[in-house]
């Protein structure tokens, strides 16, 4: 277990964002975080926890406490583009290098580990393109992953978000965030050997 850089106010914050009452737990993308110490256990991969570096503490701590911030609001069911997202033009092309891309080289050849995968994250199926997931990456926050397998051209991938995150966190986080569920997608596959 490790511990992130949260003050007490935005871990009273993020209980009440959340709707954690009794347990002080709150669980994401396989990570539990207690939200009275701050503690976070990869709970995937318990040995993975004590890997993390200073920088990914760090970035997961900027992240939460930035969420903790959140206007929260009802899921619209409008699955956008992350450029389409306000300002997301500026960062689509990094976007698509580190969170759509390797998503679609990953599983290219077996496009049906996505949808399986995601599922251990508490995804939902989905019956778009030749493979689809849509995980709750934060709470009101949805991610739509959609992967075409190759045949004539390589294979190639999507991320969709719910119009309503932009109500959550900046679009730069939205980035960050969609990093962070393709490389948990990835390293979850991996150790799992499938």
């Amino acid at each position: 277990m490790i511990k992130l850089n949260l003050s007490g106010q935005t871990l009273e914050k993020l209980r009440h964002l959340v709707n954690v009452k009794d347990d002080c737990t709150y669980e994401f993308l396989g990570f539990t975080l207690n939200l009275e110490t701050s503690a976070l256990k990869d709970t995937m991969n318990p040995k993975a926890t004590a890997m993390l570096t200073q920088w990914h503490i760090q970035l997961l701590s900027t992240l939460l406490t930035h969420y903790s911030q959140a206007k929260p609001v009802p899921l619209t069911g409008n699955l956008v583009n992350f450029k389409d997202m306000p300002g997301g033009y500026a960062y689509e092309h990094a976007f698509i290098k580190r969170a759509i891309n390797p998503i679609a080289e990953f599983f290219e050849k077996t496009p049906q580990y996505l949808p399986q995968i995601g599922k251990l994250l508490g995804g939902i199926q989905l019956s778009h393109g030749d493979a689809s997931v849509q995980i709750m990456a934060l709470e009101g926050i949805t991610l739509t992953y959609i992967l075409w397998k190759a045949e004539e051209f390589p294979a190639s991938a999507n991320i969709l978000y719910d119009k309503a995150a932009s109500n959550y966190l900046p679009t730069e986080d939205l980035a960050v965030l969609g990093e962070i569920t393709t490389g948990r997608l990835i390293e979850i596959c991996s150790m799992l050997n499938v």
